[in-house]
């Protein structure tokens, strides 16, 4: 077996990331040796490979889904946004240069397409099947030029396209419809069919409209998913936090001890790995929140700065809303702060910025005794060591390069009173770690609260995979699925007018 199938949206967030994961568990549930793909990604929460590649946050997930490492052909090209008109690109797992949307789409991006075919034709060539992602609609006719992700892909490997639609969102016939109206001859050719995501309620009055959408399209419906709370693996951007809204929606059991822990988490601009909060949300009697006002922070038993890929806006951003005094005065008082990545270079002493903000020197909050200096090259790495007499793994992804001038040591910075301050992302996901950090918490806090004595994070990940997977195995036509992924689309699709404007 040499498959392959492009997962398509009619819109972003239709459940592209969600669908891919589920066929990939139910493949290798099946005995198939299967890889997640995405040509590109634009997302600020990436995650490091065992050989120090960057990729975005969703195909490692899909790669744990798939059983086996992520790797940088995965995700070929990593679009991190920098602000509302240009990103930094990391091309194969490293950071290439930053350029501008314009500058982007105008043939940097189609220039990409061999080196996206060649990943993707490396793992066709390893594995028995890959399942690709796409990005936002195919029918984005502006794009279509130089798309390199959805019919781009598709069409330079033969992949059918299975095209997922939102019905939460409301109006999936017509978006199902337009969407294959709106594409060539050559590239309805390749869209075999339609999947139906998040679905309330009675499938048999769906029914009449799947079959009227198959005698005007001439396509099938591969499948009507059912709305699950909780189902989203590592998000792209957003505050949606996956694995956070899992536990919060469906773990039940009460706290170990006789308090809650609250965790404010604050909303920074361009907020990156914002996932390092969710093993944090999976501890029974712990309650995270997302926040972006000074008050908020009154209640909070520990406040945590999360990762920026810009430090000095971010830090600028506090001191505009007032939530850098409460900062201060919450370190004065003892009460806990933790600093991740970005959040641990602002609670330094200074910042020396000509690379990112490329301001220069900038005082940042001295609740650390830490130096930054940006560094042009990008720190990415796999680290493992000890802390709070626990053994402790974790990511980094940074430019800034700190220097510890005092204070406690913790993992690869440092510590002072109740502020805590390192550039490991992910740490938090030990869980003999996290459960050592949160007793010194609910101590400072003056809390009754005890963490949870078996509470796996991994296991939780697994469970909510799987729980993709028989998503996928009890409501989609699997053996219409097995035959699309294995023969590619069907012969004699039938062409929607218009087709795309010339």
């Amino acid at each position: 077996m040499n498959g392959g199938l492009l997962v398509a949206g009619t819109t972003s967030d239709a459940g592209k990331s969600v669908v891919t994961a589920g066929i990939c568990r139910w493949l290798v549930r099946q005995g198939v040796k299967v890889a997640p793909f995405k040509a590109q990604n634009m997302s600020l929460n990436s995650f490091v490979t065992r050989e120090g590649a960057e990729i975005g946050r969703a195909q490692a997930m899909q790669a744990q889904a798939c059983r086996i490492e992520p790797t940088a052909q995965m995700n070929p090209v990593l679009l991190k946004p920098g602000g509302e008109q240009s990103s930094q690109v990391v091309l194969l797992g490293k950071p290439v240069g930053e350029l501008s949307a314009r500058g982007y789409h105008g043939g940097r991006q189609q220039k990409l397409l061999g080196t996206v075919l060649e990943c993707l034709a490396e793992l066709r060539g390893t594995y028995d099947a890959v399942i690709c992602e796409g990005a936002g609609s195919p029918a984005e006719i502006n794009l279509r030029r130089t798309d390199i992700v959805n019919m781009g892909i598709a069409r330079g490997a033969r992949l059918p396209v299975l095209v997922v639609g939102d019905i939460d969102r409301g109006g999936v016939f017509a978006s199902f419809f337009g969407t294959v109206a709106l594409l060539s001859p050559e590239d309805q050719e390749l869209v075999a069919g339609f999947l139906v995501n998040k679905f309330r309620g009675d499938v048999s009055l769906l029914e009449p409209g799947l079959d009227m959408l198959k005698d005007l399209t001439g396509r099938a419906t591969y499948g009507v998913l059912p709305f699950r709370h909780g189902l989203g693996i590592d998000e792209e951007d957003g505050l949606r936090v996956s694995l956070r809204g899992t536990v919060r929606e469906s773990n039940v059991s009460p706290p170990v001890g006789e308090d809650v822990l609250r965790v404010a988490v604050c909303a920074i601009p361009l907020m990156s790995n914002f996932t390092d909060v969710d093993a944090l949300a999976a501890e029974p009697g712990v309650v995270v929140r997302f926040v972006d006002r000074p008050e908020e922070l009154a209640d909070a038993d520990l406040v945590v700065i999360p990762g920026t890929r810009g430090t000095v806006r971010a830090l600028e951003w506090l001191r505009e809303r007032g939530l850098a005094d409460a900062l201060v005065r919450r370190a004065a008082e003892g009460r806990p702060v933790l600093g991740i990545c970005g959040g641990f270079q602002i609670l330094g002493e200074h910042i020396e910025d000509d690379v990112e903000s490329r301001l220069g020197h900038v005082d940042g909050l001295g609740l650390l005794p830490v130096r930054v200096r940006f560094a042009r090259e990008k720190t990415l790495t796999r680290p493992q060591g000890e802390a709070l007499g626990e053994r402790v793994e974790g990511y980094e992804i940074h430019h800034g390069v700190a220097t510890v001038l005092s204070g406690e040591p913790f993992l690869d910075g440092c510590r002072v009173g109740q502020t805590w301050g390192t550039h490991w992302h992910g740490s938090l996901e030990s869980d003999g770690f996290r459960r050592a950090f949160l007793r010194e918490v609910a101590a400072a806090a003056g809390r009754r609260f005890v963490p949870a004595p078996d509470t796996s994070f991994a296991a939780l990940r697994e469970e909510q995979l799987d729980r993709l997977g028989d998503l996928i195995e009890q409501h989609a036509d699997t053996d219409a699925l097995w035959r699309l992924i294995e023969s590619g689309a069907p012969q004699g699709l039938p062409f929607i007018p218009p087709g795309a404007p010339a």
